[in-house]
């Protein structure tokens, strides 16, 4: 069983202020994790923009214009900062109000660090420009720049007492991150192209004839595109029911937190699915008002009690 701290403590006027900084980077920037966080009580909230702060910080050194030399020297940099926090060698009056919220979120919730050295090693192999043959091949990509945050995020909700099976929450914390960044992947894959970078798994593109890439707004000539995102999509599917499983091991609001993210991604494939190509003319995403009943569902329960009404039948 993993237990998190659900108790208000005091926190000092610089934390308070090193937390207010990350909470404003969570707004601007990610808007969907935003509406499952503001779900939480609000030393979670805080926690988990304190995370979200510091891997926005890794992605933006590997999506920059920078030489790939000064990209891969600045995540060493940030790793060795990272290593600061980790030893407890951050004051509260540091000048890094990132450094100072994820010090003292790790001195108040038990967050495996090292998945965020995971997510800089992924994002060097953005940096190097990896391609992945496999889904095997892809899958170590996602698990460090998503399955890790899907752990990190385990260790800020914690599991109920008594969860059924809590000691494969990690497991299905990683296996939900996949499914969010493969999910990613495909409303991304035009965006992807354009900079020069290439996700899906090479087998999987030369099986529906795509290897020739996504550079314009339809698909290559003689391919069978709608072929491949429909297959993308059920290997998300299967994912996505497999990390739901998490579900029934959290408190109400941690799993309303969970439900809401997953959530908008599960609508995000939904729409994929029915009109494949729309990810070759632009970002498709969901409308504020759909996202807010997604988060009002995940409040409600309802996703977490279906998950435990189906593991118990698996079981009889």
């Amino acid at each position: 069983m993993i237990r998190t701290v659900e108790s208000e403590q005091h926190v000092s006027a610089p934390v308070l202020a090193a937390y207010s900084y990350c909470e404003a980077v969570t707004g601007q920037q990610a808007r969907n994790f935003a509406y499952g966080i503001r779900l939480l009580p609000t030393p979670k909230r805080r926690a988990m923009s304190a995370l979200y702060a510091f891997s926005r910080r890794v992605d933006d050194i590997g999506d920059g214009t920078l030489a790939p030399d000064v990209k891969a020297a600045r995540l060493e940099e940030t790793r060795a900062l990272l290593a600061r926090v980790r030893a407890g060698d951050v004051a509260e009056d540091d000048t890094d109000p990132v450094a100072v919220a994820l010090s003292h979120t790790a001195g108040y919730f038990p967050v495996p660090l090292g998945g965020l050295d995971e997510l800089i090693d992924g994002v060097l192999m953005d940096v190097r420009g990896e391609t992945y043959e496999t889904w095997d091949d892809l899958k170590v990509y996602c698990r460090c720049v998503a399955g890790a945050i899907g752990r990190l995020s385990l260790g800020v909700f914690g599991t109920e007492p008594g969860a059924r099976g809590a000691e494969r929450a990690p497991e299905y914390a990683d296996t939900l991150g996949l499914a969010l960044q493969l999910t990613n992947i495909l409303r991304d894959v035009r965006e992807d192209a354009e900079g020069g970078r290439t996700y899906l798994p090479a087998d999987d593109l030369a099986k529906f004839g795509c290897s020739a890439g996504f550079a314009g707004p339809t698909p290559p000539p003689g391919s069978d595109f709608a072929g491949l995102v429909h297959f993308e999509v059920r290997r998300a599917r299967a994912l996505f029911a497999e990390g739901y499983r998490l579900l029934p091991m959290l408190d109400r609001r941690s799993g309303a937190c969970v439900a809401a993210m997953a959530g908008i991604y599960r609508r995000l494939l939904d729409r994929i699915e029915r009109e494949p190509e729309a990810v070759l003319r632009g970002r498709v995403s969901l409308p504020g008002r759909e996202k807010a009943y997604v988060a009002v569902r995940g409040l409600s329960g309802l996703d977490a009690r279906h998950v435990s009404r189906r593991t118990v039948r698996r079981r009889v």
